[in-house]
């Protein structure tokens, strides 16, 4: 038996189907989580239950609407259970009243009952049935409360007749056009050909024809019009007969909102919050945890060189095992500590429902820049990595709107990212290592506004799409969701350590054991690796501010995944001669011994910007369509990482002071706010939002 999860954004339909299926999709405190549909087998059955993206109609208007639709028409599901908002049930019953015209049964799940009963607000279910014309439950998914009667109601015989909800002169003409088309699900296809619906109109006939003339001449308006109209007075009517309000109270999130949406206060709280989760994950908190790892990473790597020495194991065997594989995935893996602290930071704020909040602020600005507060979604998702980020622009309509956000997701720092961030940030900038982290988040902030400000002028000159969201009530984060959450992308972190870090580690020691003679254990200057270093060395030297083949192929390797440059330069430090342990990868006698705080800041820009790993590329190439644009993409990212990062240790390194810096900064800032009233948009004319110029 088939059943679909259909509901509006953050009704708790992946909450629910994690419940049922023991699954682990994404969930989040915010709309647009689910793009994709998922699809997985409820416990102790056979049904199979498919979670569709979150939609307001069947009228694909979006890429999600177009998926849900797709599903109910093609794979003909047997059971719909609709989740419905009980905290926001006019707007949520819009998409039922398409759903119940529908030939397949359908069950709606009140959700959220408990939030619903702490506004004073009750249901009367049983009205609510009669109403409807289908088997109401409520449920609260999140505490896990009212699942097994909605369970127990799939394999159960239909016996309500669905509601009709328009006048008598709308459902005879439906009637009227249902006698004429023998389909599937011909009440809504009959109303859909009124409506004039482009996607059925190979079905349309002279019947439908005058069907539509004779409502239109009798209501004297637009027939969709009409149509939605009579839907939100029907839901008004079942309002007033099913909703009672035993009190009026005002919640926690109206009193939180008052603080987090504050004209004056937004922004100065996001700013604080963002600079308090790097100052958490890479500065104090963070910080402490990685010379334990490291210890034990290196105590291993002894205990097993000893080990192999005692069994006779040969010399170069040894050195792969011991300088090659141990110090390369270990080098990365400790830094796992600051990532689990990242990834809890992360989840906490999605769970809660801040980062909606962050979309509508952002939206003001992003409309400037031809994005809209739906590019954020993507954005939030990368943080934790590209790849999801960039599938995550799906949600946006606008095709240019897509690509544009496409081709930013990658300048966001992501997991894959920190190691870097955290390695040099905690060696050159020990006591201000939170502060220099959480300068590169801003930092790459005013890199998204810049770059999305000459894309919009240049290449992508029409995007203008608009950004309707609902603001989701405020929880507290569950401790199962944020740990389920943490330890997925831990596991995922691991993974990549074990396969691809550790496959590249077992090269990068190949080749700076072995010379082109293949002879081996020549010194580290001799080798392979260092002889193509040095060759295309020259390219970071603006950047490095001296001829580091070390650090140059440290910086190539970033292709195939971010955290293989840490793990390539403790692989390349490790095997130099003067240096006991992979840690110590800027001692002396290593090739990365010439870095300074100045080329440190700036190799961490350029590692930042600079084009994403293989996996995030393979992802801009589903979404960009072609190879041309692609590589435009990515060579548009790398001059992008280039020029910045050359910026960054010019001037870097004729800062002598604090004050020096402190004037720069507040200089840029200035020269970028004129750059976006220069060059933003303007509106032709005034729509009634508070967005345009006249409005504001």
């Amino acid at each position: 038996m088939k059943v679909g999860l259909v509901g509006n954004q953050n009704s708790g339909k992946t909450t629910l189907f994690n419940y049922l299926t023991g699954m682990n999709a994404k969930i989040g405190n915010w709309p647009g989580v689910t793009i994709e549909k998922k699809t997985g087998i409820i416990k102790g059955t056979n049904y199979e239950l498919t979670d569709l993206p979150g939609i307001y109609s069947l009228s694909p208007y979006s890429i999600e609407e177009e998926i849900s639709r797709k599903f109910v028409f093609e794979e003909k599901p047997d059971v719909i259970i609709n989740i419905v908002d009980s905290t926001s049930l006019e707007r949520s019953l819009y998409l039922t009243t398409q759903l119940i015209e529908l030939d397949t049964k359908v069950i709606v799940a009140l959700n959220m009952a408990d939030i619903l009963e702490r506004r004073g607000l009750s249901i009367d279910c049983k009205k609510l049935e009669e109403n409807l014309g289908v088997k109401v439950c409520k449920i609260s998914a999140l505490k896990e409360t009212g699942i097994d009667e909605l369970v127990s109601e799939i394999n159960k015989l239909e016996k309500k007749s669905k509601s009709k909800i328009f006048d008598e002169n709308i459902e005879s003409s439906i009637d009227s056009i249902q006698k004429n088309i023998n389909v599937p699900h011909s009440r809504f296809i009959s109303i859909k050909l009124l409506e004039m619906d482009e996607r059925f109109i190979k079905l349309n006939s002279k019947e439908v024809d005058n069907e539509r003339e004779k409502l239109s001449k009798l209501y004297d308006t637009d027939l969709e019009e009409i149509i939605a109209t009579e839907r939100y007075n029907f839901i008004e009517k079942i309002k007033k007969e099913c909703c009672k309000k035993v009190e009026i109270k005002q919640g926690i999130t109206d009193k939180l909102d008052k603080i987090f949406l504050n004209k004056w206060l937004a922004f100065p709280i996001f700013v604080i919050i963002m600079f308090l989760v790097y100052y958490l994950s890479v500065g104090v908190v963070g910080s402490s945890t990685v010379d334990f790892v490291a210890d034990k990473v290196d105590s291993f790597g002894l205990w097993v060189s000893e080990t192999f020495e005692g069994l006779g194991v040969s010399e170069w065997l040894n050195s792969l095992v011991v300088d090659g594989i141990i110090a390369g995935v270990g080098a990365v893996l400790g830094f796992i500590p600051q990532l689990i602290i990242l990834f809890i930071c992360i989840s906490c704020l999605e769970t809660t429902g801040y980062m909606s909040r962050i979309a509508l602020l952002l939206d003001k600005l992003f409309r400037k820049l031809g994005l809209s507060g739906k590019s954020l979604i993507p954005f939030i998702v990368g943080s934790g990595c590209s790849v999801p980020g960039i599938m995550g622009t799906r949600i946006i309509e606008n095709q240019d709107e897509r690509e544009m956000t496409s081709i930013l997701v990658p300048f966001i720092p992501c997991s894959a990212k920190l190691p870097i961030i955290a390695l040099f940030a905690g060696y050159f900038f020990e006591n201000n290592a939170g502060l220099v982290s959480a300068s590169l988040y801003f930092f790459a902030i005013i890199v998204i506004i810049i770059s999305a400000l000459i894309l919009s002028r240049t290449k992508f000159k029409h995007t203008s799409s608009s950004y309707i969201s609902e603001l989701p009530e405020y929880k507290i984060p569950n401790i199962k969701y944020v740990a389920k959450d943490v330890w997925d992308k831990v596991i995922a972190f691991i993974k990549r350590a074990g396969s691809v870090i550790l496959i590249c580690s077992i090269v990068i020691w190949f080749l700076l054991s072995f010379s082109f003679n293949f002879e081996y254990g020549v010194e580290v200057e001799d080798s392979m690796l260092a002889s193509i270093g040095k060759t295309v060395s020259w390219v970071f030297y603006p950047i490095l501010g001296t001829n580091n083949w070390g650090a140059t192929v440290s910086a190539v390797q970033g292709l195939v995944a971010k955290e293989q440059v840490v793990s390539s330069m403790a692989v390349i430090a490790g095997l130099s001669e003067d240096v006991e342990s992979g840690s110590e990868i800027f001692a002396d006698g290593t090739p990365f011994s010439g870095f300074n705080k100045a080329s440190a800041y700036a190799f961490m820009v350029f590692n930042l910007f600079s084009a994403p790993c293989f996996g995030a590329i393979g992802a801009m190439k589903r979404e960009l369509g072609s190879n041309k644009k692609l590589i435009k993409t990515v060579m548009f990212q790398t001059i992008c990482a280039w020029i910045l990062a050359t910026i960054t240790y010019q001037v870097g390194s004729r800062i002598t002071n604090i004050a020096n810096l402190i004037i720069i900064l507040v200089l840029i800032s200035i020269v970028i706010c004129i750059l976006i009233s220069k060059f933003s948009k303007k509106s032709d004319g005034c729509s009634g939002c508070p967005y345009c110029d006249n409005c504001k």
